[in-house]
Parts: C-alpha cells; sequence; structure tokens
C-alpha cells in the first residue's frame, strides 16, 4: 500500500511544491527531525529516508508509523538538532545537519556559533559536568532542551562574552525546553565577570515539566536582556544561592505556571528591570510591556534574608491573577513585594493565594543614614483587590504588614493585614 520517496517527482506534482522540496531535503539529509502540523496540532518525530512513505494513492503519508491524511496537512518543516553531551572533563558535540554551524571546544567548554538565519536549530544539553559550559551565539530563534544536564563551569566568563554555565547570545526568542523527568543543575564560578549562571541576551520562553536548579556565584542565578515567560507546562525552577539576585530580567515577567523557589540570594529574589534607551535614563518606548509583572499561576516561595532587599520587585505594575505566594521578608529593611506603579490582584486565570511574613527589623542605610522598615508589601501607587486572598503577618521589631503610597481599595477579595494609605 505505501511506497518511498524514490518517485519523487511524480509525489511532488501531487501533493504540491513545498513536499517535494521536504522530500528532497529528507534525501539529502539521511535523518533529521520532521514536524507536520496538522489541524492546528503538531506531531514531531525523527525519521529516516526509508520511513517517509506514501499510499500509492497519494491520500496517505506514513512518518515513523504514524500516518497522515495528505489532504488535513497544513505545513511540515525539518528541524535541524545539535546535541551537546558533557561527560567529565570533556564534551562532545553532533552537529548532525544543521547549516551554517560551527563549534570549539576547550574540554568541556564548548562555543557554538550559528550565521543560520532562516532554519530554526534546537539544541539539547545533556550529561554531566564539574568543568564545563556552553557559549552560543546566533541572530535566529532557536530552542533549548536541558536533558537531565549536570553543569559546574570553572571558567566563568573565559568563556564567551559573558561566561557563567550557560551564555545564550541571541537577541530573538529563545525556547528553554526542561525535558519531563530530567533534573538540570546549572552552577558557576566565582570572581567572574558573567551577568549570570544562566544567561540570555533575548527574551526566553520556558516550559517543561522537568526540573532546574541553578546557583550564581557570581552575580545573578538566572538574567535575561529582555523578557521571561514562564508557560503553564513549566516544572520546578530553583535558586539556591546567588551572589547578586536570584532571578534578574529586563523588559517584563509572565508567569502562567510552574513552581519557583528562591532563597539565599545576596540582592532581590524576582526583579524586573524596566529597559532604557542608550542614554540610561529614557524608557524605551518600543519594549511593549516594559517594566510590567504579570503573574496568572503557578507557585512562588521565596525567602528574602538580605538586609534592604526585595522578595519580588516591580518597577511598574504588578498584576497578580492567580497563583500562590509564601514568602519570607527576614531581612532587615526588607520587603516581602515592592511595587513601583500600582498593584492588582484578581483571580482572572487562576485562584490567588498570597502569604507573606515580614520578621526583619528596621535597617539604616550606611550612606543615606536613611532608615527603611521590614514590610510585607510596598506599593508606590494604588493598590486594587479584586479577588483572592492576602495573609501578611508582621511579627519584626517595626515591621509593616502593607504600605500603600496612593490608594487602597478592596472590591471583594479577603485581605488580613495592617495598612497604612498615603504617603
Amino acid at each position: 500500500m505505501y511506497q518511498s520517496n524514490n518517485n519523487i517527482s511524480q509525489l511532488g506534482r501531487r501533493f504540491g511544491g513545498a513536499l517535494l522540496s521536504l522530500l528532497l531535503c529528507c534525501t539529502m539529509q539521511a535523518q533529521e527531525q520532521i514536524r507536520i502540523w496538522q489541524g492546528g496540532n503538531t506531531s514531531s518525530s525523527r525519521f529516516t529516508t526509508s520511513e517517509l512513505l506514501f499510499s500509492e494513492d497519494g491520500a496517505n503519508l506514513s512518518v515513523n508509523g504514524t500516518t497522515f491524511q495528505t489532504s488535513e496537512i497544513d505545513s511540515i518543516m525539518v528541524v535541524h538538532t545539535v546535541t551537546v553531551t558533557y561527560n567529565g572533563a570533556q564534551a562532545t558535540v553532533d552537529l548532525g545537519h544543521a547549516p551554517g554551524v560551527t563549534y570549539t571546544t576547550d574540554g568541556a567548554h564548548v562555543n557554538i556559533v550559528s550565521t543560520n538565519t532562516k532554519d530554526e536549530l534546537e539544541f539539547v544539553l545533556q550529561g554531566e559536568s564539574t568543568q564545563g559550559s556552553l557559549t552560543y551565539t546566533g541572530s535566529f530563534k532557536c530552542k533549548f532542551y536541558l536533558n537531565g544536564l549536570k553543569l559546574t563551569s570553572d571558567k566563568g566568563a573565559a568563556i564567551g562574552a559573558d561566561g557563567g554555565v550557560i551564555d545564550i547570545q541571541c537577541g530573538k526568542r529563545v525556547d528553554l525546553i526542561l525535558n519531563d523527568g530530567t533534573e538540570n543543575i546549572l552552577t558557576d564560578a566565582p570572581n567572574g565577570q558573567q551577568k549570570a549562571a544562566l544567561y540570555c541576551k533575548g527574551h526566553v520562553e520556558l516550559s517543561g515539566g522537568g526540573s532546574l536548579t541553578v546557583t550564581g556565584n557570581t552575580k545573578h542565578g538566572i538574567a535575561t536582556n529582555e523578557y521571561l515567560e514562564l508557560k503553564k507546562s513549566a516544572g520546578n525552577i530553583t535558586v539556591n544561592g546567588a551572589v547578586s539576585d536570584a532571578m534578574h530580567i529586563e523588559q517584563y515577567f509572565l508567569m502562567q505556571g510552574g513552581k519557583v523557589t528562591l532563597s539565599g540570594q545576596g540582592g532581590d529574589a524576582l526583579q524586573v528591570e524596566t529597559k532604557m534607551l542608550d542614554d540610561g535614563i529614557t524608557e524605551n518606548p518600543d519594549k511593549e510591556n516594559n517594566g510590567l509583572m504579570f503573574i496568572r499561576g503557578g507557585s512562588i516561595d521565596i525567602v528574602a534574608a538580605a538586609a534592604d532587599t526585595k522578595g519580588i520587585k516591580a518597577p511598574k505594575d504588578l498584576v497578580i491573577s492567580g497563583g500562590t505566594f509564601n514568602i519570607t521578608a527576614s531581612g532587615d529593611g526588607t520587603r516581602g513585594i515592592s511595587v513601583g506603579g500600582n498593584l492588582i490582584v484578581n483571580e482572572d486565570h487562576n485562584s490567588t493565594l498570597i502569604q507573606i511574613r515580614a520578621t526583619g527589623t528596621d535597617y539604616e542605610d550606611p550612606v543615606t543614614e536613611e532608615t527603611k522598615r521590614c514590610m510585607g508589601i510596598k506599593v508606590d501607587g494604588d493598590m486594587t483587590v479584586y479577588a483572592g486572598t492576602i495573609r501578611v503577618s508582621n511579627t519584626g521589631v517595626g515591621t509593616r504588614g502593607i504600605r500603600v503610597n496612593g490608594t487602597y481599595t478592596n472590591n471583594g477579595g479577603t485581605v488580613q493585614a495592617s495598612i497604612k494609605q498615603g504617603p
């Protein structure tokens, strides 16, 4: 009933130029990954040329045992996969047939460069090393799959522009996928110049049901130069130590799922920074949602123990429409949640439960001599609660529950906290 793609010309005339191009590609490249979109759904499979079969009447396409009706296929794409495997003091790189990709290695330190500007590349990172890293430089969107990667860098900024354990020098969208069921651990070297143990120059969309644990021994744990989005499918993301911020995100932060656990940082736990123009003064008007935070689901557990830091720091508005928060502000002068603009709490996406404990005491800034109180929530603008539950306990000497410089309005949520309004 089925035949292989030997009669490419005949099948190409029957099914169109796009499919013909795919088959020609498959003839040259013995093993790649095929993606078939059918009715809005995606099916992915690795295949060889002999596994790509058509029915004699051309009505069906069989790929590695899965059959599709050709009339219902929306599009087909061949995806190029590069696999990096770490093994102790060495790393191996399998480029497959990825076009425009080169690499160099120095023991287990890997530097990959891509000049590809039209083909989406995928990278699989796996294995273990206590003296390795990955630096990637490219200018087209790409995907990184962490597949049981346990990597510690001993060189920091000696590898790549920014260094760290994983340094992605790509200003486009980067999908970071934690393969289901895998444990991934990243630890960078101390006394380096890298921005973070895990750094991306562009914007990151994180998904996958595995776990990721990061330790930042020079500066941040995780840092992005543009937005970070946690998808609904995101697994467990842990930063268990950082010299500066645990997670430092520029432009905006969007969380739809996952479990985030942050502790042991010397700076803020979860911080967003507004993107500025080159003058460092003017806000960049071309960046959407610049300086905003949106939390719509998942859970966030934070211990903010360092003095004069924040558990969650939003430079502008923070909109919470779902999720579970457990935050302890135990450092002197520390705030559980600090909002530079307005704070809006509702349950538009999921149920909302915010629990904060302020257990620190006052902090006197050694430079300005300003005294800062430990607080559960500090809002510079207005705070409006439409739904959800907020519980703030302040047991430290001189602590406050909630301080709102603007107007506090409760339109239906449950708030259990001492509240002070006004500047």
